[in-house]
């Protein structure tokens, strides 16, 4: 078998989106005769913890792991935050009005932490890997981004070792949503969006999640951008034992962000339950995963907390089996300038879920257009008011008829095993051309 060598922070016990592609990919990649060897850190400072995902792992997969030093202690003590604290992408708050020391903290990381704070992983990961694969060739390296840094360590190592490099984008760099609240100095934008041209101009192949990724990517560096999908994973999703949710349930898996606010589906859940006595009686909204002040806040002032049921966090296993059994999955694009380019894991465990997705975002964005040919679902604009109360009444008109139900249309080419065949495949004509 041939093998590769897999860079990537993120990996079990951690949880979260963050692991699940890259552990799915080396799941199925034995199938298509690639062997992975996986690096990443010893001592990592996850936003979760998900013991479950151990059970994906392959047996006698070779897992390499090294300390790493990180700057999270020293922000905790900084802002006043216990040990035991989980921290959210780039030190941002989600809380209403940042503390000052929590301001600072977002610059230092921005302006000082390039390209974020696993930077000081990258040295000793060179000095190790070059010394690695001197004893332990393998065939071609992959890094998976963010944490950036990832790229940075692939960079060098394929450098010294002339190795063959694939750089996977699971988000953006400079245009990620949270970019321009770094408080970047006009230096440390330049540097940051050097090294990102330097990765995209030097990893032999380049791969994102979306066209449109792919597409913004392009006017960065002007090169070829391979495009495979997040997805869903057959093996799980439990056939046959599903008892669907009594009430008319929609529901909302994953964290909810302030740029995630669905203002005006509060506004319409809110008139609805005033409108009509049967579906107050009904109606059963489920958020799991962290849950934003602004978010709170909005449910609060249309008064919908008695509808409402929160859960801060479920493992994966968990979170699938409650997807699939409620009426209707919410998905919500952040409302951002790259909203177009948003094509994140959930859509695609919501359609191995079996039901009907409720897609809050630009109609014409990567997202709609899956949902739309893969017939899972409806996407309606943030601010169409009148097109959502339309969509949640087309709902539950089905839900009361007891015909609420999605039939995908050729959805398994978004399974795991699909989507790592792709991946073999590029990994196969990297090979043909080093």
């Amino acid at each position: 078998m041939k093998k590769v060598l897999i860079i990537t922070y993120y990996w079990p016990p951690g949880g979260g989106a963050g692991v699940q592609r890259w552990l799915k990919f080396v799941k199925y990649l034995r199938d298509f005769g690639w062997e992975p060897v996986v690096y990443t850190p010893e001592n990592p400072e996850y936003p979760a913890i998900d013991e479950s995902l151990q059970n994906d792992i392959p047996n006698g997969i070779k897992v390499l792991k090294r300390k790493i030093r990180e700057p999270y202690s020293a922000y905790k003590v900084f802002v006043g935050r216990k040990k035991e604290d989980r921290i959210k992408a780039g030190f941002l708050s989600e809380k209403k009005n940042p503390g000052l020391f929590e301001n600072i903290s977002v610059w230092v990381r921005g302006n000082l932490f390039i390209p974020d704070a696993r930077k000081f992983w990258i040295k000793p990961s060179v000095r190790f890997l070059n010394s690695y694969l001197k004893v332990n060739p393998v065939d071609a390296i992959v890094s998976t981004g963010p944490p950036h840094s990832m790229h940075l360590i692939a960079l060098q190592v394929a450098r010294a070792s002339d190795i063959p490099w694939i750089a996977d984008f699971r988000d953006p760099w400079t245009q990620i949503d949270f970019y321009h609240d770094l408080r970047l100095s006009s230096s440390a934008d330049k540097k940051h969006r050097r090294l990102e041209k330097e990765v995209l101009a030097s990893a032999h192949r380049v791969i994102v999640i979306s066209p449109s990724m792919g597409r913004e990517m392009k006017k960065i560096v002007n090169r070829n951008y391979d495009v495979i999908t997040n997805g869903y994973d057959d093996s799980d999703y439990e056939a046959g034992k599903v008892i669907l949710d009594k009430k008319f349930s929609i529901a909302h898996i994953g964290s909810m962000v302030r740029t995630r606010n669905p203002e005006t589906l509060w506004k319409v859940l809110s008139e609805l339950i005033e409108e009509n006595r049967e579906f107050e009686q009904e109606i059963a909204i489920k958020l799991i995963g962290q849950v934003d002040y602004s978010i709170n806040e909005s449910i609060q002032n249309n008064r919908l907390e008695n509808y409402v049921t929160k859960i801060d966090y479920l493992s994966h296993t968990e979170a699938i089996a409650i997807q699939q059994q409620v009426q209707v999955l919410l998905l919500l694009v952040n409302q951002t300038p790259n909203a177009r380019m948003v094509l994140t894991g959930k859509i695609f465990e919501y359609m191995g879920s079996g039901r009907p997705i409720l897609c809050i975002g630009p109609t014409d964005g990567d997202a709609a257009k899956i949902i739309a040919e893969a017939g899972v679902g409806k996407t309606v604009a943030p601010n169409d008011a009148a097109g959502l109360k339309k969509s949640i009444l087309e709902y539950f008109d089905l839900y009361l008829k007891g015909k609420l139900s999605v039939d995908g249309v050729n959805i398994d080419r978004f399974s795991r095993r699909n989507l790592t065949q792709k991946l073999a495949e590029v990994l196969n004509e990297l090979m043909n051309k080093s």
